[in-house]
């Protein structure tokens, strides 16, 4: 606080060093209370993006753009620029290449979008989408990881660049996974999930090792790639290499797999801060939804168990009295950090499907500064009726709590489905929401969680970047 000088108009006034010292402590202790004791703002969600579809995740290119690139899982990627301006033709468009989507609720499309971490020197970025099955096949679609390089124009990729690092006869049309991210080891990580239907089971599910649960494919390391999380790294092979360093290199199961034992891990993050731990988001049955810290060579336990509890697939609303917590090869079942009681809980579930979200490493809200932000899809009764969520991580075992983050004007549900979560280069938080469940209409925006505005002395009112849709 600046303190005026006794000096004026010449005059020179000789005050008492004793007076002068108990005017300021005054001044500190009244004239500065109204600034340092204002209450606190509520969190508000700010709108960037909106007349999108089904947006799935966003993410900050870097190359120092400030650009924000939204994932639609109707098959674009729409760029927001510095200036908080939608451009009006996307980034790119696979809607002919994809499989046709069902209007009213679908989990495939393009699912996943990850920028090289060398973007900037080499332009290549990654996608997941699901192509129409093969011919002559009776797979339900054809999931693809591929790799495309931005054109001479920055704001367009060249779509005749395709390179194709993985396909996967996906024998259903759910659980699909579909997240894509680069670690903070420079490796590609791909969300896999355990090949649709229900409970593991059925065609294109395969026997395990455990007799009791029929099936499937979470248990499995040897047969498929499906219910895992997988590590590859795209700077050597054709089409890619398998890191040294991935748990099943020279030992039984595929050598991409980073982990296994997930049911539908849809959305997944690495933290920006702390331990860049891997937060994944496992989609339950009809019990418990669950996020797990995910870990190298990590069995976490589908079907085996939903959540912590042992899963019953021959009657999935009624659990076993007992399961194993080993697998065949000796790895203990890993319990997930959060668990959330699925809305067809007999016991009661606010909590259709788990949505994985980010840690929040921002500068807007510093009180959720190393906290995991996480979400619903919806409530029971398929309305618009998602939920956010926050928890402080911890080291050790057992579950950790969470609380539901009250937004002002939003102070019982956000008011739409929840899709997925994003985060730009400084760590801020972005939530891809839209009134329709499935990927129709045009209800789908983007919002970045932000303090509601204060009213002078705030550093953080300034809309820098993405802030505000124009």
């Amino acid at each position: 606080m600046k303190i005026n000088s006794t000096q004026a108009a010449g005059l020179t006034l000789h005050i008492p060093g004793a007076f002068v010292a108990a005017l300021f402590g005054a001044l500190l202790l009244y004239g500065c209370k109204k600034f340092d004791d204002r209450p606190n703002r509520a969190v508000t969600l700010e709108l960037v993006a909106d007349n999108l579809v089904s947006p799935l995740g966003a993410t900050e290119s870097p190359d120092g753009s400030k650009r924000l690139f939204i994932l639609d899982q109707a098959g674009k990627v729409w760029i927001v620029d510095k200036n908080g301006t939608r451009l009006g033709t996307p980034f790119i468009d696979v809607t002919g290449m994809m499989v046709p989507l069902n209007a009213g609720y679908d989990e495939r499309g393009l699912l996943g979008f990850a920028f090289h971490p060398d973007y900037k020197q080499n332009g290549k970025f990654y996608i997941y989408y699901n192509r129409p099955r093969r011919e002559g096949t009776s797979f339900n679609n054809l999931s693809r990881i591929a790799e495309f390089k931005v054109s001479a124009n920055p704001n367009m990729a060249d779509m005749a660049s395709e390179r194709v690092l993985l396909d996967l006869d996906d024998p259903q049309g759910n659980h699909n996974g579909g997240t894509l991210a680069f670690g903070p080891d420079g490796y590609l990580y791909i969300a896999i999930g355990d090949g649709g239907g229900a409970n593991d089971v059925g065609p294109g599910h395969v026997m395990d090792w455990y007799l009791p649960n029929a099936g499937g494919n979470g248990q499995d390391i040897d047969s498929n790639l499906f219910g895992n999380i997988l590590r590859i790294d795209v700077n050597s092979g054709s089409p890619y290499s398998i890191p040294s360093s991935n748990p099943f290199v020279d030992k039984p199961g595929k050598d991409e797999i980073w982990a296994y034992g997930f049911r539908n891990p849809y959305r997944f993050s690495f933290d920006m801060g702390g331990n860049h731990w891997l937060y994944a988001g496992d989609a339950g049955q009809v019990l418990y939804e669950e996020v797990d810290v995910v870990t190298k060579g990590g069995n976490y336990g589908w079907n085996v168990k939903e959540g912590t509890h042992c899963f019953n697939a021959a009657n999935n609303s009624v659990e076993l009295p007992g399961c194993p917590n080993t697998d065949v090869f000796g790895m203990n079942l890993i319990d997930p950090v959060i668990e959330v009681n699925n809305s067809n809980n007999p016991a009661g579930g606010r909590m259709t499907t788990v949505i994985g979200g980010n840690v929040y490493r921002g500068n807007k809200i510093p009180e959720f500064r190393g906290k995991y932000l996480f979400g619903s899809f919806s409530q029971p009764g398929n309305v618009p009726n998602a939920e956010l969520f926050i928890s402080s991580p911890r080291s050790g075992g057992g579950l950790w709590s969470y609380s539901e983050v009250t937004l002002k004007d939003r102070p019982s549900d956000l008011g739409y489905y929840l899709k997925g979560f994003g985060q730009d280069m400084e760590g801020e938080v972005y939530l891809t929401v839209s009134s329709m469940a499935g990927p129709s209409g045009n209800t789908g925006k983007v919002f970045k969680l932000v303090k509601e505005k204060g009213h002078g002395h705030d550093d953080d009112d300034d809309n820098r970047g993405y802030g505000g849709k124009k």
